[in-house]
């Protein structure tokens, strides 16, 4: 017998998920099963998915879904809030999709405070194309691509989104998974751009290509360490404010009221 939440919200039809055994991508998709079952908002829900193994994440909700080309699942979630100001608007992408190809859409989207949800699945890797390095991918990493280590810096995702404009930022991992579902409820209910950075293993291409170098966490224990206190790598929600959002800006602008005229 299915779980009732998996009965009550998956596409029946999608299943079995192409998820490998210890992929922290079916915690994401639990957690926000909880979240959406809380709120009671399936029918307003428009979800996107990016190209990569976490895109596949909202392909597998019964819920209005679009799976949309590599790096352009933000710019897809904007059309629909843009045609439809009332949608609860759900991105799922990774490290590479939203940080590499979908970059200035998701720069522009934090800047323009438009009011969607965008969850991040960073396993600082690209897990499906066969574990090249990624933008998020630590300094002297060994990957598909950077056989002799990563020589470059990883970049925060976490605080890019926060000097480009997002207004509701957090980090957890997928060892957190109550953490993550009250983090996926705020968001979705913020009016405003909500990023939520997830951090996660890759248990089928961390440490895959070779032996010299640091190598991406490959258990939950480890990932913990990596994100501890001790780590310098904090976890929770580390920017939250409210200002004039996107759409209604927009609309105000449409109908001629006074919300076009808000500070923005």
């Amino acid at each position: 017998m299915m779980q009732p939440l998996a009965e009550k919200y998956l596409r029946q039809s999608a299943l079995p998920t192409l998820f490998c055994p210890g992929c922290g991508d079916g915690t994401v998709l639990s957690a926000f099963l909880r979240a959406i079952d809380e709120l009671d908002v399936l029918e307003e829900l428009a979800l996107v998915g990016g190209i990569g193994c976490s895109g596949w994440i909202p392909v597998y909700v019964d819920a209005d879904t679009i799976h949309a080309l590599h790096g352009r699942a933000i710019a897809v979630a904007t059309g629909l809030k843009m045609t439809g100001f009332d949608r609860k608007v759900v991105v799922f992408t990774g490290d590479g999709d939203c940080l590499a190809m979908g970059g200035n859409h998701f720069i522009h989207a934090c800047r323009r405070n438009i009011d969607m949800t965008v969850i991040m699945i960073n396993n600082a890797i690209y897990g499906m194309t066969g574990g090249q390095m990624a933008p998020t991918t630590a300094h002297g990493v060994t990957t598909q691509t950077s056989p002799y280590g990563n020589p470059e810096r990883p970049l925060d995702a976490c605080g890019l989104a926060i000097s480009a404009g997002s207004t509701y930022v957090a980090r957890w991992t997928a060892g957190h998974p109550v953490q993550l579902t009250a983090t996926m409820r705020e968001a979705i209910l913020h009016p405003g751009f909500a990023f939520i950075e997830v951090m996660t293993q890759c248990p089928t291409q961390a440490g895959r290509h070779g032996k010299t170098g640091m190598k991406p966490p490959d258990t939950m224990r480890e990932l913990r360490l990596q994100v501890g206190p001790d780590a310098g790598v904090e976890t929770g929600c580390l920017h939250r404010e409210i200002r004039p959002e996107f759409s209604e800006v927009y609309r105000g602008l449409m109908e001629g009221d006074g919300r076009a005229n808000a500070p923005y």
